[in-house]
């Protein structure tokens, strides 16, 4: 058997989704994209993804791998596969691996984005992508408060309570938060991260954001290393997997935003 390792770009809006990974009566990502490739292959696919993500989550861009001994052209696996997948999930792109590539282990940082819907009334258009708060939300502070967090830190007062990684360090490379008109935006980096750990980061630069706690907040919660005096955690619906980033050899397409990575990032183990 000559089996070939093929490598996808895949986006989705995760509202009608219970998450990435399979779950028997749910509907998830990982489930369709399976039952879609399987169709295309004439045998059964299993995919490996760079980073699972939760109920409500959003992907610009995630990245997966599969191994199968299926003849077909790239150009099959996106366009037959986008044949076989509802409205709300698509391959963007199709590439034969190179080496021992793998879409989780090979990855040297992901990229997050949490947007903030931030006027006085909810957009109609919007509201399953974008976390709205009506109080208008100081971007520059919350952008100086994040800065605390870049760096090898232990994250414990950012992850959630039923966390089950082993350890909760972490290497942050940035965080920029920004306004965009009406939407204010956190874009964040990292080689891995804990479980709702981007998600209680949000919630707690909102709270700064519109006064209630001081700039100074997160590097007291950092100090702290307890997530019960951590704040809220924001919803999954403003949160959005934005980029994975993985070293030259493998010849995967590198969203902008990693062009801020020093360049001695290394794979986290």
């Amino acid at each position: 058997m000559n089996l070939k390792r093929i490598v996808l770009g895949i986006e989705y809006d995760g509202t009608s989704f219970s998450g990435w990974q399979w779950q028997p009566d749910r509907r998830t990502v990982q489930a369709e994209l399976e039952t879609a490739l399987s169709k295309i292959a004439n045998q059964t696919i299993t995919v490996h993804c760079a980073g699972r993500t939760d109920t409500g989550v959003h992907a610009l861009e995630q990245v997966v791998h599969f191994d199968t001994d299926a003849n077909r052209e790239l150009d099959i696996w996106v366009l037959g596969g986008n044949s076989q997948l509802a409205a709300d999930v698509r391959i963007t792109w199709a590439r034969p691996a190179v080496d021992d590539f793998h879409a989780r282990y090979s990855a040297v940082a992901r990229f997050y984005r949490y947007i903030f819907w931030n006027r006085p009334v909810k957009s109609a258009l919007l509201r399953q992508q974008a976390t709205w708060c009506f109080e208008r939300l100081d971007e520059n502070k919350m952008h100086q408060a994040a800065q605390t967090l870049i760096g090898h830190h232990d994250f414990s007062s950012f992850r959630a309570q039923g966390c089950q990684s082993k350890s909760p360090i972490r290497q942050m490379y940035f965080i920029n938060v920004y306004r965009q008109q009406d939407q204010v935006i956190m874009d964040i980096s990292a080689n891995a991260f804990l479980h709702h750990m981007v998600r209680n980061i949000a919630g707690v630069l909102m709270d700064i954001g519109r006064g209630r706690k001081p700039v100074e907040w997160t590097a007291e919660l950092l100090h702290l290393k307890n997530r019960q005096l951590g704040g809220v955690t924001a919803p999954p619906q403003g949160l959005y997997l934005g980029g994975v980033f993985y070293p030259q050899q493998y010849g995967i397409p590198k969203h902008e935003v990693f062009n801020q990575l020093p360049t001695d990032a290394k794979r986290f183990d």
